[in-house]
This record gives C-alpha cells, structure tokens and sequence, in this order.
C-alpha cells in the first residue's frame, strides 16, 4: 500500500537550504519515492498557512520505504543544512486500501 511524505517548507536562509535541497536530489527516486507535488502555496483558503510556503508530496511504494529514506545517512546528512535555514513539517500518511 502506498505511503506518501509530504513536507511543508518555510525557506529563511535560501543559500544554506540550497545545500540541503543539492544533497537529497534524486535520493527519494532510491527508496522508489515519486515526487508528486512540488510547489509554493498559491492561496490559503482556509487555515493558517503562508502564501509562498512550500508544499512537497512524495509518494512511496509503502511505509517503510518512506521511514528508510528519511532515516538514511545520505538523508540525515543532508538534512543538517536545513537547521536555521527553514521550517520544515514532514508528515507520513500511508494508505489503509
């Protein structure tokens, strides 16, 4: 059953997030992840969000193939140029079907 990671992104620090976003290019494709969505918010039409903030979805073959890329060391590597140069929620959902 499908998994899917989507992440929102406020970018504070656009050189020091463009480290992070050069390190885990092409990394998701690994565990079988298939970017879906990638873009800025356009409106809110409901909620608190911000226009601008980015949204990302990554759909992978299940869950545990989205816990191995999240949890990999080329991911966690990676992943300490976001410090102080976004916030970042990654959410998990996996499909019950």
């Amino acid at each position: 059953m499908a998994a899917y990671i989507v992440a929102t992104v406020t970018i504070t620090d656009p050189v020091r997030f463009a480290d992070y976003a050069k390190g885990i290019a092409g990394l998701s494709e690994r565990f079988g992840g298939e970017a879906l969505v990638k873009g800025g918010v356009t409106a809110v039409l409901e909620g608190d969000a911000a226009v601008g903030e980015r949204v990302v979805v990554t759909r992978f073959p299940d869950g545990a193939a989205a816990r191995a890329y999240i949890a990999s060391p080329d991911y966690r590597a990676a992943s300490v140029h976001r410090v102080d140069a976004a916030t970042v929620t990654i959410r998990l959902l996996e499909d019950p079907a």
